[in-house]
């Protein structure tokens, strides 16, 4: 009778024994990795209460055992934890601190305007966001940031805004960073992108970096490659000397806000400002922000025999022409 008693007594040890390790086991070991947050201050309560509701350990009561007399170790943080790690592996997780940097990239590409980078910011859900338009689209009379004026933006006119000066880039920053902090970084990047050369050669030309700044915008959505960035500069620059309108589609694209392969004569008759057929001279501000490319073609144009050029649709190859005629027959070939 004593040694039937022991046996179940082994027995019931035994397979609770078993039972109390496999609350150890992953709560699924299908499951995706998910986001998890420990708030400052939380208690270990309502974090195990938490990674339960998640679904992501199998027993509240075998969590707060393996903590016992550790649970001030659990640290705040945004975590990225599996259901298929053990408990012991979600706690060393917690404890190790090991939580998702709060950094992340952003990318600005080139030619895109301020909503263009707003609306990339609302989409990335940039703390910011809200605010990046109110504070980019501004007058520089008005400045109204908690840093000292870059020297760059003296030439700009006092109606002028930060449109051209947001340098694209891929920039690395903090999800609650504001944009006021945000666009510190990109017109700084832009202030040593702009090198002393380059500054020596824009006041040698007898321009200024807003004019420089303006044209690269132009530029930088009407070609890609840098040679024709340099060719097209070229051709621009020799239009406002001999007083010929720009008549770049990428100024109508930008009051029209859309993309055309090509506009008809109501669209080269639109009165804005910004209407490169109908007025003279360069728009009265950047319709972008240009990359350094476009910049450096801006400041370093090539002169060619080229009066025209165009793109083609299919292609996207750039395609010169010394005199209209020939450009008419190049329109009829490649936008027809």
């Amino acid at each position: 009778m004593a040694k039937k008693i022991i046996f179940i007594l082994t027995t019931i040890l035994i397979a609770g024994s078993s039972y109390w390790h496999s609350l150890n086991s992953p709560a699924d070991p299908n499951g995706q990795e998910r986001a998890f947050t420990v708030s400052k201050g939380e208690t270990a309560e309502q974090i195990i209460s938490n990674l339960k509701k998640e679904n992501l350990i199998k027993s509240p009561v075998y969590f707060k055992y393996q903590i016992w007399g550790a649970a001030a170790n659990l640290k705040a943080g945004e975590y990225l934890i599996s259901p298929k790690l053990s408990t012991r592996e979600i706690l060393k997780v917690l404890i190790d601190g090991e939580a998702i940097s709060r950094e992340k990239s952003i990318r600005i590409i080139e030619g895109w305007n301020l909503k263009d980078i707003g609306a990339y910011f609302t989409s990335n859900k940039i703390t910011g966001a809200s605010e990046f338009l109110g504070l980019a689209q501004a007058p520089l009379s008005v400045w109204n940031f908690n840093f000292p004026k870059p020297d760059f933006l003296n030439d700009a006119p006092r109606e002028a805004n930060l449109a051209g000066y947001l340098f694209p880039d891929t920039y690395r920053i903090f999800a609650n960073t504001a944009a006021e902090q945000i666009i510190f970084k990109m017109l700084t990047n832009f202030d040593r992108k702009l090198t002393p050369e380059m500054r020596a050669e824009i006041k040698w030309q007898q321009k200024t970096i807003y004019e420089i700044v303006t044209l690269a915008s132009i530029i930088e959505k009407e070609v890609r490659s840098i040679d024709d960035m340099k060719i097209v500069s070229g051709i621009f620059w020799q239009r406002i000397k001999n007083g010929q309108g720009l008549e770049s589609c990428a100024t109508l694209a930008h009051i029209l806000g859309v993309n055309k392969a090509q506009y008809s004569i109501e669209d080269t008759k639109i009165d804005s400002p910004y209407n490169t057929y109908k007025y003279r001279g360069l728009p009265p501000g950047p319709i972008a922000n240009p990359g350094l490319n476009a910049l450096k073609a801006a400041i370093y144009p090539e002169f060619t025999a080229y009066n025209y050029f165009l793109s083609d649709p299919a292609t996207g190859k750039t395609i010169y022409s010394r005199s209209l005629e020939e450009h008419n027959l190049n329109k009829f070939k490649y936008l027809k």
